[in-house]
């Protein structure tokens, strides 16, 4: 006789199978050792009849158990419960218990206290500092989804939904290759271009090239933070070169060289992160003899190209280099919106062939039917159209955040109006702290972020970047209210 009938429970509304469900049962009796090894199943008949199914059903279920090793069938005796299952070691565990083995491992592996960023979801009542994104409302969802559609309908699509190439879409490298080459002023084939998900994949795959334990990368004094980390999670040693108001100082850089072996330098020339300010020709051309000189690698990271308000854009380093000594790096992530991950690295045939056989290993390719949509998006003239209209918007919204911030604060807070990008950097008076600000800001649902991340050398510069183009026109004066508000309790708690 089975003596667990009240063990077992049926779903009749669950698209599982019965068979299904009573074979996954009887394997989790097996493995708490309710059944043990040599224990004999009731027979079809008898089993159907004690558990109200059909006789099919359990012959069913005994034939999965069998299929997947759990029991063995002995001729003229029935079905038993393998004899030479092992016992699953185990104790037996309380709730308080089990909840801790769902979060902690049964096993050791290395942590890292450098990637210590972590994702929190935005409340609706809150405004945040973000430092420097797209505003996803102004997205052109309906267009991208009606180019989406249309290439999946094609017959041809199927040739795309297969293992392709880890350079990423042929077709999409060809029309980036044609816009980099006019926009960007560079002078590349396809051979030179690797589509990646984002900038972020580029820094990585070249820091994976490029580094290893204790080589030398050099950034700005303040840098962007993920940059950084995934240089110091290579175990690089980051040497930080200040940055004044022409970007970061190439003779600093120079006497490095003297002194050290330098792998690479780190750059966002067009609008240096977090501090917007754009590196000047002089420096950009000894930037690139002392590349050519030392044999070191440029990272130029052009993150926010598109956007620039008061002049042209800057044409990038890249545009200049013929030694082949930049890896350029861009997305269409920060122009259109985060989650379209589309993003290039550019550089000699030899370190993007390198990069993207390192690539299959972490990323096997990217998504085909959407690069072949941006593809068509930037082919037919749909994303100079989208930077356009985004530009006059943005433009708005930072002479409207700046201005606010200079009438309604200006005795608290030190900026230059930025002349592209979409963030500010702003510094704090000296007699507050941005730690003091966060603590009181939460109180107006006003959050400040991750503030100490703008020091990566600790000198107490006490600015932060703060991103005005995700806010509409409201929601910037709901921002600098919500501050004014903060700093005024601030003022009545000293």
């Amino acid at each position: 006789m089975f003596p667990y009938k009240t063990s077992i429970q049926f779903d009749r509304n669950c698209s599982q199978a019965l068979y299904l469900q009573l074979s996954n049962q009887i394997i989790q009796l097996i493995k708490n050792q309710t059944l043990v090894p040599n224990t004999k199943l009731p027979g079809t008949r008898t089993l159907a009849e004690l558990l109200n199914v059909h006789r099919k059903t359990i012959v069913a279920c005994y034939d999965e158990l069998l299929l997947q090793g759990w029991v063995e069938s002995i001729p003229k005796k029935g079905t038993y419960i393998h004899r030479n299952l092992p016992l699953l070691q185990h104790q037996r565990l309380d709730d308080t218990e089990i909840l801790n083995l769902k979060t902690h491992s049964g096993f050791s592996f290395y942590k890292s206290t450098i990637l210590g960023k972590k994702y929190s979801k935005k409340k609706n009542d809150s405004i945040y500092f973000d430092d420097g994104v797209s505003d996803g409302r102004l997205t052109p969802v309906d267009e991208i989804a009606r180019t989406y559609r249309r290439i999946s309908s094609k017959k041809s699509v199927f040739e795309h939904l297969s293992y392709g190439s880890t350079y990423g879409n042929d077709t999409l490298r060809g029309v980036l290759v044609n816009y980099l080459n006019t926009t960007r002023g560079l002078h590349i084939t396809k051979e030179n271009i690797l589509i990646t998900r984002g900038s972020q994949m580029g820094i990585w795959l070249s820091s994976q090239l490029l580094l290893q334990e204790d080589d030398v990368m050099v950034v700005g004094n303040t840098n962007y933070e993920s940059a950084n980390a995934t240089f110091l999670y290579q175990k690089a040693k980051i040497e930080y070169v200040q940055v004044d108001e022409h970007g970061i100082k190439t003779d600093a850089i120079e006497k490095l060289c003297k002194r050290k072996q330098i792998k690479a330098v780190y750059v966002t020339s067009h609008h240096h992160h977090p501090t917007t300010v754009t590196l000047c020709a002089e420096r950009r051309i000894h930037l690139l003899n002392l590349a050519k000189q030392f044999n070191f690698a440029i990272i130029e990271d052009d993150y926010d190209y598109d956007f620039n308000y008061n002049h042209a854009p800057i044409l990038p380093l890249a545009s200049h280099d013929v030694n082949g000594n930049v890896i350029y790096i861009g997305s269409v992530c920060k122009t259109v919106a985060p989650v379209f991950r589309i993003g290039y690295l550019i550089a000699s045939k030899e370190f993007v062939d390198e990069a993207a056989k390192l690539r299959r290993f972490v990323d096997r390719q990217g998504d085909a039917l959407l690069e072949l949509t941006f593809a068509d998006f930037i082919k037919s003239g749909d994303l100079d159209r989208h930077i356009r209209k985004v530009m006059k918007i943005y433009e708005q919204r930072r002479d409207l955040f700046c201005k606010l911030l200079k009438d309604e604060l200006g005795s608290f807070f030190q900026f230059e109006i930025p002349k592209g990008g979409m963030a500010v950097w702003v510094k704090l008076r000296a007699d507050y702290s941005w730690e003091t600000i966060s603590k009181f800001g939460k109180q107006y649902n006003l959050e400040i972020g991750n503030w100490r991340s703008y020091d990566n050398v600790k000198s107490r510069h006490n600015s932060i970047r703060i991103g005005f183009a995700a806010h509409n026109e409201k929601e910037i004066h709901e921002l600098i209210s919500r501050l004014k508000k903060t700093i005024k309790s601030v003022d009545a708690n000293l």
